[in-house]
């Protein structure tokens, strides 16, 4: 659940130590018990059952993280700073990195003027440690603290948000990295990228303005006679008093229409602007594994590193049969692993706003010559990303072929008209539930009756795409389409399932699977 709250943002400073020892107990100090009351005919957050699966996880070394959530002024290049949320005083946070098969121990100290928490996105993790106020936690009150303390299972790329309010879309995230013991892969350098949509601190504005005015809808049905009129405002100040950030005419034939909801004044990779931004150097004949995460509120970013081919080995942190592209369209919430082999020179790794007219940038410079210009527009954009599902999961991840014990079909509702989006149209309540049970294949079958692409996110599991195709957490719906995946029921607990749009979901486009007893 997120905390429905009106919010400015935080600041989580981040350090990382290795220390001896096994798996501790949760605790909340000055936040509340460790996980929400459940009635009887479901499996607590911190029940037997969890206790059980974490067990069989096993435990590792114990790598120990602080965070602290405080007000921050964040530089984002070009000599812009905003006053913000942030973990610590860089934006995205600090990075943090463990090793599959580790104990990670962090102690989340909210300074915060109103509750929080952390949710590890894409992790498959014990229950009462998901970061769910209300659900699988306690709010982790301002002023207290909180410690999370879980077996990190799975390699792959990841990373961490609050699950309150609409404080993700402020500067409360960072990449959490699992390393592979065995890592199959063979490279040079390793280059995190993250990607944002940012609003907070510019010109007055905060999301919590922006869902205000959001939810009073915009008074016609979007995706219907807009042809032509890309990333366009819909004008007119904001009630805040801040301008309004109401987007109307973003279009994108890959996402099937309406592209967006929100007109961002700036898009970020790696905390920068495309004026000032980042520059990662190697050397030429370097083969570098580029870790993608699309941190974003409301934007699909389409990616391309000029004068370059990427070849996809992963997604949302599981291992594909490797493809190459010039392209990638990654959702809010999606993850994306590449391969390239770095050229001679300086090139821009451009992140297209889809639909919006707009983008962010960051360089790869292993050679001379001047950088390119902040609307740099790589030949490689032009090209069609490939969808999710053309691509096959590796055999060692895939989901063995069976039928499905149980489907539940989830339709997707609302309209930007009346800002009401919910799951078969009822708006999120922690105590609505779907019924799983433990060792079931269940098939989940998204049915999108709106007029706007969803990217749908599931905690603690990940599904497989139809036809062997790849293991995820987080899948795009299009408008007027059907997606139906399977994932098993190996992972006890109460489980958020929403669509990672922040403002979407917090709209009420969340419930609930819940394992029975």
């Amino acid at each position: 659940m997120r905390i429905r709250t009106t919010t400015r943002r935080a600041a989580l400073g981040a350090g990382l130590a290795m220390a001896g020892g096994g798996l501790l107990a949760a605790c909340s100090k000055g936040g509340g018990p460790a996980a929400a009351p459940t009635d009887g005919g479901y499996v607590s957050p911190d029940g037997k059952e969890v206790a059980a699966a974490e067990a069989r996880r096993g435990t590792g070394p114990v790598r120990q993280v602080r965070l602290t959530a405080t007000a921050a002024r964040i530089g984002l290049g070009g000599g812009r700073t905003v006053a913000t949320w942030a973990y610590g005083d860089t934006l995205p946070g600090p990075e943090i990195r463990v090793t599959a098969g580790d104990t990670l121990a962090l102690t989340l100290a909210n300074h915060l003027p109103e509750p929080t928490s952390v949710h590890w996105h894409g992790l498959a993790l014990r229950n009462d440690m998901d970061g769910a106020p209300g659900l699988t936690q306690q709010p982790v009150k301002a002023g207290a603290s909180h410690d999370y303390r879980f077996t990190v299972a799975h390699p792959g790329t990841y990373w961490l948000h609050p699950h309150a309010g609409v404080q993700q879309d402020r500067g409360l995230y960072a990449p959490l990295i699992v390393e592979d013991p065995k890592e199959p892969l063979s490279y040079d350098k390793e280059w995190v990228v993250v990607l944002d949509d940012w609003v907070d601190g510019v010109d007055g504005s905060t999301p919590d303005a922006v869902l205000a005015e959001l939810s009073k809808g915009m008074g016609m049905e979007m995706g219907t006679g807009m042809e032509g009129m890309e990333g366009m405002h819909h004008g007119g100040p904001a009630a805040s008093g801040g301008p309004s950030r109401m987007l109307m005419g973003a279009s994108s034939p890959v996402l099937g229409g309406d592209a967006g909801d929100v007109a961002y004044p700036h898009y970020l990779v790696n905390g920068r602007v495309p004026e000032d931004p980042q520059t990662f150097t190697a050397r030429p004949g370097d083969r570098i594994r580029i870790r993608l995460v699309n941190a974003g509120g409301d934007t699909a970013f389409r990616v391309a590193l000029g004068e370059h081919r990427m070849t996809i080995t992963h997604t949302d942190g599981f291992p594909v049969e490797h493809v190459q592209t010039d392209t990638l369209l990654l959702g809010m919430g999606e993850r994306y692993d590449v391969l390239v082999e770095a050229k001679d020179g300086v090139f821009p790794l451009t992140a297209l706003a889809e639909g919006k007219n707009r983008s962010a940038m960051a360089v790869l410079r292993t050679g001379g010559g001047a950088a390119p210009g902040a609307d740099a527009r790589p030949k490689e954009l032009d090209a069609t990303p490939p969808a999710a599902g053309s691509l096959k999961a590796d055999r060692s991840v895939r989901l063995p072929e069976r039928r499905p014990d149980r489907t539940v079909t989830l339709k997707l509702t609302g309209s930007m008209e009346k800002y009401d989006w919910a799951v078969n149209g009822r708006k999120y309540a922690p105590s609505q539930r779907y019924d799983v049970r433990a060792g079931e294949r269940v098939r989940l079958v998204f049915v999108n009756d709106t007029g706007m692409w969803h990217p749908m996110h599931l905690h603690g599991h990940t599904f497989a795409l139809p036809g062997g195709g790849p293991r995820k957490d987080t899948a795009i719906v299009l408008p007027g389409k059907r997606l139906a995946v399977d994932f098993d029921a190996d992972n006890p607990g109460l489980w958020m399932l929403h669509c990672h749009n922040v403002y979407h979901s917090e709209a009420g486009m969340m419930t609930v699977l819940g394992y029975r007893r």
